[in-house]
């Protein structure tokens, strides 16, 4: 069955909520007008149960079947948290928040897990119990954590939870994920050397935390490039290089650098934190200066069950077609912390086509509202084939 009838006929009405959660975006824990709109909406379509205020800013709707003889729970989410990017799209919709933007699509992911609601409010051909789960906090806040910490998990009996995220440069219609690990475990680090200020014209005076860290930057490149087995997956990018002082001819007493390590593997993510450790020592001894590394709470890599992703892989071509399904897309080192619900219970994470968009965390991104029904017809396919009326 390709996409729902039903939800085509409603996508101009998903898309105007789309919309108006991209032009009112809110970060991570301050999703209060966003999950406001959210419960109002699911409150209108019928849900069974609607509880605000789950993982601080989270929503949770229930959906009982036509039938629940089969005890069965299967979740579904969707994230609502904006990014601090100053939107530059230029569109009618766009941001009204100066400085925040709906750079990643959770407004569009939003709208999708909405769409599909009211289509099950509706029809509830299934038989079992569907469980929504609206997360705040996915860019970096712990929001996944946070829900689980709550009692989502056991308060709601899930037996089985899935998502899925916009991907630009897969086409409008197209699906693609894998089983097994998906996306990569991210270790955000600081690094903080610490020496002697002085005058730019006399060095020799000083002890330079810039000319250390500069090294430092280049040493770090060489444990991928020479520590790292080249079958393996890994990733160290240092992503900023702060000064204590803005003055050009001011050596400063400190600079920080900021980055992420992207890893697969739990033995390569030690691996490279070992290395890390001992060439930041070893360069704060040489160039006389102190330095303090420290590293993000871990979360680990996303791993899809290998049964969980065969079914939705089923439930991806009941609506797009065997041709529009990839389950053997490659790893991606980019990360989602939906991997912490997988850790708790089986489930699998999809891509779904963004078409020719301009890139994630862009300040010209926009959400594809073309994808919004078949990302519904998803959600409501893969509930009425994971808990059947007959």
């Amino acid at each position: 069955m390709p996409v729902r009838n039903r939800i085509a006929e409603m996508a101009d009405e998903m898309s105007e909520w789309r919309r108006d959660f991209h032009a009112h975006p809110e970060l991570r824990f301050e999703e209060q007008r966003t999950a406001a709109r959210v419960s109002e909406l699911l409150r209108n379509f019928g849900c069974d149960e609607v509880v605000e205020g789950v993982g601080r800013t989270g929503v949770v709707g229930v959906i009982r079947g036509r039938r629940n003889s089969s005890d069965r729970v299967i979740g579904f989410r969707a994230d609502m948290d904006a990014l601090p990017i100053e939107e530059a799209t230029g569109l009618e919709h766009a941001s009204q928040t100066p400085g925040k933007m709906h750079a990643c699509g959770h407004d569009g992911h939003t709208a999708m897990l909405l769409g599909a609601s009211k289509y099950l409010c509706e029809t509830r051909n299934f038989d079992g119990t569907v469980v929504l789960l609206f997360q705040p906090a996915e860019e970096g806040g712990g929001g996944a954590k946070q829900m689980i910490a709550d009692g989502v998990i056991e308060r709601f009996d899930l037996d089985e939870v899935y998502a899925m995220h916009n991907w630009p440069g897969l086409a409008v219609g197209k699906f693609a994920t894998r089983p097994g690990p998906f996306l990569a475990a991210p270790s955000g680090f600081e690094i903080t050397i610490t020496g002697k200020g002085g005058h730019g014209a006399m060095p020799h005076l000083a002890s330079d935390p810039v000319l250390a860290g500069a090294h430092l930057v280049t040493q770090l490149q060489s444990i991928v490039a020479r520590n790292l087995d080249p079958v393996k997956a890994g990733v160290l990018s240092v992503c900023g290089f702060r000064s204590s002082s803005d003055a050009f001819n001011v050596i400063p007493d400190a600079v920080s650098l900021r980055g992420t390590v992207r890893t697969m593997e739990p033995e390569v993510r030690e691996m490279i934190r070992d290395r890390m450790t001992a060439l930041v020592q070893a360069t704060a001894e040489g160039f006389d200066v102190q330095a303090e590394l420290a590293f993000d709470a871990v979360r680990e890599a996303l791993v899809n069950d290998l049964d969980s992703t065969m079914r939705a892989g089923e439930a991806a071509r009941a609506v797009a077609g065997e041709a529009a399904v990839d389950l053997d897309v490659d790893p991606v080192m980019g990360s989602e912390d939906f991997a912490d619900f997988l850790d708790v219970r089986p489930g699998a994470f999809l891509m779904i086509g963004n078409g020719s968009s301009a890139g994630l965390h862009n300040p010209a991104y926009e959400f594809n509202d073309a994808a919004i029904p078949f990302g519904a017809s998803f959600f409501a396919e893969l509930a009425e084939r994971r808990m059947p009326l007959d």
